[in-house]
């Protein structure tokens, strides 16, 4: 059985030094693909530099990029479906739920990451990553606490992005309550958490803080 990886950033891209290294040596380095899911808007070619740089940096020199739809395309599940490594961006979380999770291009994804692809989710992308995708009231127009479902690469956890610039410690502890999974991460901007075979194993930049479902 192959392992399982994945990123979770709090924040905005770039990977860190050393995630970004693990992540593109998961992506078989200069022999890898990657691509990167992304909502289209201005100036969205210049800023994908961001998402690369770190990881060109390691060797990485193939990346696709394919902006998300509500119907995604055949040429992109077949673009998707050739890579070694999968990035899902920031940005509207509601919006990447709804093109991502429950679609084709959430299928492929689930079954690429379960053969070994390593998957990396910054902000949006890491909050539709678990099994519960826990949107709080300040990143939805509804502007209340949405519990949908997520495309289940994870389980027994809730997370939380931008976790101290949101002030989302009250968000994160309703959320376990709701959802009665065993712990939360409250990842701030900085921070990427590593997961390994679904279990929490390393981190990357100061600022993590875990919510046991006891508090």
């Amino acid at each position: 059985m192959k392992n399982k990886h994945l990123f979770l950033f709090g924040g905005s891209p770039p990977f860190g030094k050393h995630l970004g290294r693990k992540f593109a040596d998961f992506c078989c380095n200069n022999k890898g693909k990657v691509a990167v899911l992304f909502l289209e808007r201005d100036g969205w070619k210049e800023y994908m530099k961001k998402y690369t740089s770190v990881l060109e940096t390691n060797g990485l020199v193939k990346f696709v990029y394919l902006p998300l739809s509500p119907i995604p395309s055949k040429s992109t599940i077949e673009e998707l479906v050739s890579c070694t490594g999968i990035v899902i961006g920031g940005g509207k979380t509601e919006l990447y739920r709804d093109y991502i999770v429950d679609t084709d291009i959430g299928k492929h994804i689930k079954e690429m990451y379960e053969q070994g692809v390593p998957v990396a989710g910054f902000s949006a992308g890491a909050l539709i990553s678990p099994r519960n995708c826990v949107i709080p009231p300040i990143d939805t127009p509804k502007n209340k606490h949405l519990f949908l479902n997520g495309l289940g690469l994870i389980s027994n956890c809730v997370i939380s992005v931008h976790f101290t610039k949101w002030k989302e410690e009250s968000n994160l502890k309703s959320a376990l309550s709701k959802t009665k999974v065993s712990v939360g991460y409250g990842i701030d901007d900085d921070v990427g958490l590593y997961f390994l075979n679904e279990s929490f194993s390393e981190k990357e930049g100061t600022g993590l803080v875990t919510i046991n479902l006891e508090i």
